[in-house]
């Protein structure tokens, strides 16, 4: 069959590496980020609002980061990009709309896409067969009209299309240490594969090419052009149980190749995912950043600024001292909702005497941000708040094990190789973080920290399938709205089918008596709720939707790629799932 698809996808513009990715926009700003080929000025030109940028460069790299203000709010501006004035976006002839920045409407319900975990293989049939279509692309392929189906952002009786205000990425954007065939032959033409790490990433220009095999496919490419994104890291971004414990940290620290590893990944993913995140008043406030900007207005069209000794100090320092940078971040919706995406990796505690998910400043910055007076507050975390209620037990009890609770010995050191064996490191294992975060979720809800809202929703990704959860108090104060847990995982990576199966009946069968008989044993505190599935779980690739129904509630839906016909570069998108939380 022919691929007329493949066959209209234009030749990128060799100037432009990577982007346009649109990034932070409200209602009368836009941020616009791309890699380049080299050194230059970049230009956006929103229908006659224009900004431009010098770039910056980072281990011989070179980005810029655009910012339009004026915009109007609720509006559609069809932009191009230009660099040193010769334009680079849109492509000729390409088959996509032209990307546009969609300005927020506060009067319009907030409509949020979000989902995890995504590899990034060739989407014909050997790449489906093994990873599963990507739910992202059959999206943006519905999204640009190239394919056809039912789901719930069909046009409208005017004929448009409502797309998401915002995407969310919870984590796993790009696989540091579980490589692609392109990508292992990218690192093997430039070392031997034989010395540690061996095919996992070390350095910089590899986390770059990573970065550029995830955000090239064009579907997904034009999708990102044109509807902002906001990105948080979860393990697999560095390594996989990144923090679990502060024994794996010094493992990690004795090797050889761990600190060349988490400097370029954490600095790597401040330039690729995390300095698009932030609004203008936050990168007012971020040092790197001003340093960075500061430079070019100092020098202005001379040399271009190197920030990678700025960026390699500020990723060393991250990783020793967590509260020396922060790397949640709070959006506003208008009176709909209230964003918190919280940093459930890098601000762990590990001291085995004091563990916590969020080191004390980012519990005080999370619970000063922790308020009523939103229809609905919504904390983003790469790790679901709640698992199954068996699997939550399971995972507290691997920690009291690992703390003594039977004994400081082999009990000690069995739940130490039980936790990193077994993955058993999400909130549930850090009790301190969670009962802290339940007791402030409750008193929103009880009205103690404004005007209750009608929901707190956590949404989460990393455990390769979906659901939906509610939890209830189990004493004390009735609560005035609801307590959700909403998962999407993954975009595209599904586990096997043999393990799905094992996954569901250990998360929601055997691990349920199991794990509350072994927490009472090591005296695991009980949950202040308690909680129970609502729909899921289901293992799909897919990507979700939320949004906000003014005065009633939340309307949740998951959709996945299905292929029709044998054409694998043109999957149809399809709803697997939908839930109303009124």
């Amino acid at each position: 069959m022919t691929d007329l698809l493949a066959d209209l996808d234009p030749e990128p513009d060799q100037r432009l590496v990577l982007g346009p990715l649109l990034r932070h926009v409200d209602e009368t700003t836009a941020t616009i980020w791309v890699e380049t080929a080299s050194a230059g000025r970049v230009t956006v030109d929103a229908s006659g609002h224009r900004a431009e940028a010098p770039t910056f460069s980072v281990h011989g790299h070179h980005y810029a980061l655009v910012w339009l203000e004026g915009l109007a709010p609720g509006q559609k501006y069809p932009y191009t990009v230009t660099i040193d004035g010769l334009q680079v976006w849109p492509l000729e002839d390409s088959p996509y709309p032209p990307s546009l920045i969609p300005t927020l409407d506060h009067g319009k319900p907030l409509r949020l896409a979000f989902g995890s975990c995504r590899t990034s293989v060739s989407h014909d049939e050997a790449g489906n067969r093994k990873h599963g279509v990507d739910a992202l692309r059959a999206y943006a392929l519905r999204m640009a009209g190239i394919t056809d189906g039912s789901h719930p952002d069909d046009p409208d009786p005017g004929g448009e299309v409502r797309w998401p205000d915002m995407v969310l990425f919870l984590g796993d954007q790009v696989y540091a240490d579980e490589t692609t065939e392109e990508m292992r032959q990218f690192i093997e033409a430039r070392r031997d594969i034989e010395e540690p790490p061996g095919e996992e990433l070390k350095d910089y220009q590899e986390y770059a090419e990573l970065y550029r095999i995830a955000w090239t496919d064009p579907a997904n490419r034009w999708l990102l052009s044109t509807v902002p994104s906001a990105m948080i890291f979860d393990d697999h971004d560095i390594r996989d149980d990144w923090n679990t414990s502060l024994s794996w940290k010094r493992e990690m620290e004795a090797t050889e190749w761990w600190h060349e590893r988490i400097v370029t990944g954490l600095a790597s993913y401040w330039v690729y995912q995390h300095l698009g995140n932030l609004t203008p008043a936050e990168r007012e406030e971020d040092e790197p950043w001003q340093q960075i900007l500061g430079h070019a207005k100092e020098v202005g069209d001379g040399e271009e600024y190197d920030a990678t000794d700025l960026l390699r100090a500020l990723a060393e320092k991250a990783d020793q001292e967590p509260t020396t940078y922060r790397w949640s971040y709070c959006r506003d919706f208008g009176e709909q909702a209230r964003l918190l995406v919280v940093d459930s990796r890098a601000a762990r505690v590990l001291d085995p005497e004091r563990r916590a998910m969020l080191d004390d400043d980012e519990m005080a910055w999370f619970d000063e941000r922790m308020t009523g007076g939103f229809e609905h507050v919504l904390v983003g975390s790469s790790l679901p708040f709640l698992l199954s209620p068996g699997l939550h037990y399971v995972e507290a009890f691997s920690e009291a094990l690992a703390s003594g609770g039977w004994g400081k010995g082999l009990g000690a050191k069995a739940g130490e190789a039980l936790r990193q064996h077994v993955d058993l490191e999400h909130w549930a294992a850090f009790q301190k973080g969670f009962q802290q975060v339940c007791d402030i979720v409750l008193e929103v809800l009880r009205g103690k920290r404004g005007p209750t809202p009608r929901t707190v929703t956590f949404l989460g990704g990393d455990v390769h399938h979906s659901y939906v959860s509610e939890a209830r108090p189990k004493e004390g104060e009735p609560i005035h709205g609801r307590f959700i847990q909403a998962v999407c995982s993954p975009i595209r990576n599904p586990l096997p089918r043999a393990v799905r199966f094992a996954t569901a009946a250990l998360s929601y069968g055997v691990a349920g008596p199991i794990g509350h008989v072994v927490a009472a044993s090591a005296k695991v505190p009980n949950a202040p709720v308690s909680w129970r599935l609502l729909e899921g779980p289901w293992f799909d690739n897919n990507i979700a939707t939320l949004e906000v129904r003014p005065g009633e509630g939340l309307r949740m839906w998951w959709g996945t790629g299905e292929v029709e016909n044998g054409d694998h570069e043109r999957p149809r998108f399809a709803q697997v799932e939908e839930v109303l939380v009124t």
